[in-house]
């Protein structure tokens, strides 16, 4: 009688890696809270700080790239892509990441909304001389910025599931919309920085909460 073939083992990388929650999370939320609220005491309604006047004038006086190729990569820190993002993790089966992107992205567009009912700071044109507006005119208040906010989170959010080559890429992504949105004249520094810390604050609250694969790198 012929013994059939052992089943051979599975392959270890196929094992699912295995969800942990780490104290850089609850670092991560609280580093995150803590720079939000150290950017809004500087904030004035009727004037803006002279180093970050200078600041945002070098970023958007200075004409790096034409609008044309700016606006779409721009458009990464938009609330659209939100379930994009989703959805592809989706795609790649991972319910986690997927779950906390739909979650962390209306959390951080309705808190985003709720900072700015508090503080008022009008746009760098209302503000500052000589801006430079690329592309439409952005209405409302200035701080937080939304965009800021919904990309650094999604690239938070998406960070432990990723190698090396994607976190650069995605880091790479969140710093080019943030920047980007002081280049158009959309928002002031405190304003981007702001709303970064705002999406590193609710993707920390949620890597916490929701777990993400280990190891804790």
């Amino acid at each position: 009688m012929t013994t059939p073939p052992a089943t051979p083992p599975r392959a270890v990388t196929d094992r699912p890696r295995p969800v942990m929650r780490c104290k850089r999370d609850a670092a991560l939320a609280t580093l995150g809270a803590v720079v939000l609220a150290l950017t809004v005491l500087p904030v004035d309604e009727r004037s803006v700080d002279a180093l970050e006047a200078d600041v945002f004038v070098v970023l958007n006086s200075t004409t790096v790239l034409p609008f044309a190729v700016v606006w779409p990569f721009m458009q990464l820190g938009n609330f659209v892509v939100v379930p994009v993002a989703a959805a592809l993790a989706a795609v790649c089966r991972r319910w986690r990441l997927a779950f906390g992107m739909l979650v962390g992205g209306v959390a951080v567009y309705v808190l985003a909304k709720v900072v700015k009912g508090e503080v008022v700071r009008g746009r760098p044109a209302v503000l500052l001389d000589d801006v430079v507006i690329r592309g439409a005119d952005s209405l409302g208040r200035g701080y937080p910025s939304g965009h800021a906010a919904v990309t650094t989170l999604l690239a938070a959010l998406a960070w432990p599931w990723l190698g090396r080559r994607g976190r650069v890429l995605v880091a790479a992504a969140a710093t080019f919309v943030c920047l980007s949105r002081v280049y158009v004249g959309a928002h002031l520094p405190l304003d981007v920085i702001g709303g970064a810390a705002l999406g590193l604050a609710v993707a920390g609250l949620l890597r916490l909460v929701l777990g993400r694969p280990g190891p804790c790198s």
